[in-house]
């Protein structure tokens, strides 16, 4: 890790540099200009059956070869049950799910369920590989809010490369208040998945992924969703609901239809209170945003990622903050089937699943900086935080400047209750899993930690520009009971954790 603290400081300290002298020293990669007469991919609804009440799914993750537009040759790319990116996978509130995963690849990769509330030993994080001709079954219950959750690797070390090489994909979770709400729900018609990724290809036509001491990591210069470049949607509905995701390793973006207004309906966890109307909205890795548009009849319009601000500073130089550039085409035929405006009422689990900031019982403090949490990089032999079944947290996290971070918590969804003391805008009062740190801002996050304790098995929480992960910042937690004692060594694995910090193979 010495090398990767040596270049992560090297970037901050150039960054900083160019900060303090209007960035005009950096420059940040610029997106080439696309073509849009390529159709929308819209990833297959990933099939299942039902038995004895629990219901299946497989994904087999493997090679493949993928033709680009622009990209002489076919690119080496890796998918789920394809050459790249993976199927859609959907289920309800209540169902008992289990996931056959077959690993066709020549090395091991893991599959985490990004987003979602569940056992440790089923989150799919670096604890849960699966060697090469292995097969992992995770099972669990589904009991949280309907949400766009998405499915990724999560290797120590090797995230950024197993995503960009093309594994992820999304899960859907439906309840009764989605199912019964006035929203575009026909999937793949008015209710589109978009995966919103970026890429460079080296003179082969081959994934390029350089660690050159950029910050956060590398951005390419080719935007795709759901693997299409230059993508269009042809659009039969007067609205159309779009899940997006931002499925990059270190891109930021900030996403706008010219003269259509964002009806905001959902954040990573779930529904907002009520539709929150954004002219754009801002992703950062491993966030993602539900809005429903209105599009008028005939038109041509194209959904675009724009120039980047921070508490109203443009801060360029970093995430791409600095590019702009069209991402998908939407073509609107010339009479549009009518629908409704957007709206819902509270499942019947809202008051289970409500937080409330008098209940919480335990603060936590994070500090990012360079690629440490606290102070540490990650050991995989060593525990963190302990936390405790049905308690009520409030965290404390602060990124240190100039460099931001995207901070996502494994298990939980979380209320962001102030940012340096002040409300959070309507568009983060959603309950979210993954948050965009501002530069030397401190969030406040507000969770509760329920159903699952195993003293032997951690939950991650760490940077989702997936360099910065790779590099170390990134810490462990297990939820365990009362009067439970927590294995801080889980078995098989023996990191570089011997600095006197409790691990070690010891109990705490």
């Amino acid at each position: 890790m010495r090398r990767a603290r040596a270049v992560a400081a090297a970037a901050v300290a150039a960054l900083a540099a160019a900060t303090l002298s209007g960035c005009s020293g950096i420059s940040t990669t610029t997106v080439a200009e696309q073509e849009f007469v390529n159709d929308l991919t819209i990833p297959p609804l990933a099939a299942s059956s039902v038995d004895d009440g629990v219901r299946t799914f497989h994904l087999t993750a493997q090679e493949g070869r993928t033709t680009f537009p622009g990209v002489d040759g076919e690119t080496v790319t890796w998918g789920f049950d394809g050459g790249f990116l993976g199927p859609t996978l959907r289920a309800a509130r209540g169902e008992r799910i289990r996931v056959v995963v077959d690993n066709e690849l020549t090395e091991p990769t893991s599959v985490h369920w990004h987003g979602m509330h569940l056992p440790a030993a089923m989150d799919g994080g670096p604890h849960q590989m699966i060697e090469p001709g292995a097969t992992w079954t995770p099972t669990w219950t589904i009991d949280q809010p309907a949400a766009t959750l998405w499915y990724h690797p999560h290797p120590h070390g090797e995230t950024e490369k197993h995503v960009y090489n093309g594994l992820a994909g999304m899960f859907l979770l439906d309840d009764d208040a989605s199912m019964a709400a006035q929203l575009p729900h026909e999937y793949g018609v008015d209710d589109l998945p978009l995966i919103v990724q970026d890429r460079a290809f080296d003179r082969d036509g081959q994934f390029e992924l350089r660690h050159d001491g950029a910050e956060p990591g590398m951005l390419g210069d080719v935007v795709m969703v759901n693997g299409t470049v230059g993508a269009v949607e042809e659009v039969t509905t007067e609205r159309v609901r779009l899940r997006l995701l931002n499925g990059s390793t270190a891109r930021t973006y900030t996403f706008e239809i010219p003269g259509h207004p964002l009806a905001l309906v959902a954040t990573d966890g779930g529904r907002m209170d009520a539709p929150v109307a954004l002219d754009r909205i801002r992703l950062a890795p491993g966030e993602r945003a539900e809005v429903v548009v209105a599009f008028e009849p005939g038109e041509t319009v194209r959904m675009r990622s724009v120039v980047t601000e921070m508490g109203g500073i443009v801060v360029p130089a970093t995430t791409g903050a600095n590019d702009a550039f069209d991402v998908l085409e939407f073509r609107a035929a010339d009479a549009l089937a009518p629908t409704p405006e957007p709206a819902w009422a509270p499942s019947v689990h809202v008051e289970e699943d409500a937080l409330h900031e008098t209940d919480a019982t335990v603060t936590r403090a994070f500090e990012l900086e360079g690629r440490e949490i606290n102070g540490r990089e990650m050991s995989m032999s060593r525990i963190d935080e302990v936390a405790y079944v049905g308690d009520t947290e409030v965290w404390e996290v602060h990124s240190s400047q100039p460099i931001p971070h995207s901070f996502h918590i494994h298990d939980v969804q979380f209320r962001i209750l102030t940012i340096d003391g002040a409300s959070p805008p309507p568009e983060l009062a959603g309950p979210k899993d993954t948050i965009f740190l501002e530069p030397n801002r401190e969030y406040r996050l507000l969770l509760r930690f329920e159903d699952y304790a195993d003293p032997a098995m951690p939950y991650m929480y760490h940077c989702h520009m997936l360099l910065h992960e790779d590099e170390g910042m990134m810490g462990q937690f297990v939820v365990i009971e009362h009067g439970q004692e927590v294995w801080v060594g889980p078995p098989g694995y023996d990191d570089d954790a011997d600095d006197g910090s409790p691990g070690d193979g010891h109990h705490h």
